[in-house]
């Protein structure tokens, strides 16, 4: 029993160091990297859970497809070629104000309630099997399945135009265009 604790421990420590990392480096290739690892950790965990499923679905689509994605558009808009700008004046201290705020939820969580919360009942055999998910995704929910995609196709052919015009040299001339 212990041991289950400790890899669990363990891997929500790698898990919030890998985010950490994405959050702290200034590269944004290695950070998302930093973000596949934390997807693929975030997958160990699903399966250490019991949920295989939820594990495939967690690497075949976020570590895989929106990764790919994300880096893609890195290395198309080139961002490590922008420079960095300073910070807006207010954002430092709402940073600050928001992160004791979480650390006061955490604290009261951990002192108060922790020995209040029930746990979840038993999901019923075949809740949220493979079969089942693929009818609801493809039947129910198709319509915000495929609006989610045109999104996506859209803010890729945005990057596109957007890396293009640069390379042509037409945003310099649209803005000597808006200029006149």
């Amino acid at each position: 029993m212990i041991w289950t604790y400790l890899i669990f421990g363990g891997m929500a420590l790698l898990i919030i160091g890998t985010a950490l990392g994405v959050l702290l480096t200034r590269n944004a290739i290695y950070a998302a990297l930093f973000l596949v690892a934390n997807f693929s950790l975030v997958a160990v965990l699903y399966l250490i859970l019991g949920a295989p499923f939820i594990a495939m679905a967690q690497v075949t689509v976020y570590a895989g497809a929106i990764m790919v994605l994300f880096l893609f558009v890195i290395m198309l808009l080139g961002a490590e070629r922008l420079g960095s700008k300073d910070p807006i004046k207010f954002q430092r201290p709402l940073v600050i104000v928001l992160g004791l705020v979480l650390l006061a939820e955490v604290v009261a969580l951990v002192v108060g309630g922790w020995g209040s919360l029930t746990p979840m009942p038993e999901p019923p055999v075949g809740y949220a099997s493979p079969a089942d998910v693929g009818m609801l995704l493809f039947t129910k929910y198709a319509l915000p399945f495929e609006i989610t995609s045109i999104i996506l196709l859209v803010a890729v052919i945005g990057a596109v135009v957007l890396t293009r015009a640069e390379t042509l040299g037409i945003r310099s001339l649209l803005k000597t265009k808006k200029k006149e």
